[in-house]
């Protein structure tokens, strides 16, 4: 006998692999004339909107406990005000190309937490697969750390190192904690309204003087991009995945979103993709496929 096709799980992957490949494209553009912090907290309050007018359709925006409410929020601070967050402040000062690079190591840190936690057994291939995938990394920067002396440059990589930590434990305790989730929608509403609140307060405390007539259509037109399919549907399709399979095998997907994501970048913002960024990105993928391949049974 065959296992049926599970068609949603496909298409959730397909929609995570995809959709969010496509989303550092769309903060680059957005951060071009607005403040980050701005970018996240508008991205997220629309998201939000667009969810509360779905749930009251359907007639399922409701009150839960106080328990309930203290997971989303926790959720909502590790992977959408550090993860998301931090990432569209990355992208001020570096290419979305070169920041979903860094943001594909996210499936080796995954890994490395499933294992802590006992959500996945430890393996030889599964650390060869770390090893492998971060040399991708340090391959990209073997002759640019004078690079690094750069504030602006460092201050980057910083804020992408705490998006990474915080995707992976968000991921990790998604899997582990609320698996059983009886609706995705209300989960991600209570999630982006605390995450929009969270992340305008840290607008206003860190980025000083905005004059919103300096706001171009195209930016505010990327944000509208990111709320309906950066947010609603691609965090969607990625919970809807954590409920089928393992976190790891998740996360694995980031690398196909690297792989646009450097396209993209390369196509429409004329960002350069150096030999170097090849050969990295082809360890990275070599070693998050290392770490998540399984041999078929007959």
């Amino acid at each position: 006998m065959t296992a049926k096709t599970d068609f949603k799980l496909i298409f959730a992957l397909i929609g995570v692999a995809v959709v969010w490949g496509t989303t550092y494209l769309g903060i680059r553009v957005a951060v071009e004339t607005i403040p980050a912090w701005f970018v996240a907290a508008i991205r997220q309050g629309l998201a939000s909107l667009i969810l509360m007018g779905i749930l009251l359709s359907k007639n399922e925006l409701k009150w839960k406990s106080w328990p309930y409410l203290r997971r989303q929020l926790l959720i909502s601070v590790l992977m959408i005000v550090v993860a998301n967050g931090m990432t569209t402040v990355a992208e001020e000062t570096i290419p979305s190309g070169l920041t979903s690079l860094i943001n594909a190591l996210s499936p080796l840190v995954v890994f490395l937490g499933s294992v802590l936690f006992g959500l996945q057994r430890p393996s030889l291939k599964g650390f060869a697969g770390v090893i492998i995938g971060f040399l991708g990394v340090a391959f990209i920067f073997r002759a640019g750390l004078g690079d690094l002396l750069d504030p602006n440059y460092k201050t980057g990589i910083m804020f992408l190192c705490f998006a990474v930590t915080g995707w992976a434990s968000g991921t990790i305790y998604t899997k582990k904690y609320t698996l059983k989730t009886d609706n995705i929608f209300l989960d991600l509403f209570y999630q982006f309204v605390f995450s929009a609140i969270i992340q305008l307060g840290l607008a206003f405390v860190f980025s000083g003087d905005t004059h919103i007539a300096t706001w171009s259509l195209k930016s505010l037109m990327a944000i509208g991009y990111l709320a309906i399919f950066g947010s609603v549907v691609g965090y969607f399709c990625y919970h809807y995945a954590l409920k089928k399979v393992t976190a790891t095998e998740v996360s694995v997907l980031s690398y196909f979103n690297t792989v646009i994501a450097l396209f993209l970048g390369w196509l429409i913002l004329d960002e350069i993709v150096t030999f170097d960024i090849i050969i990295a990105t082809i360890l990275i993928i070599l070693g998050v496929f290392i770490t998540n391949y399984k041999k078929q049974k007959i």
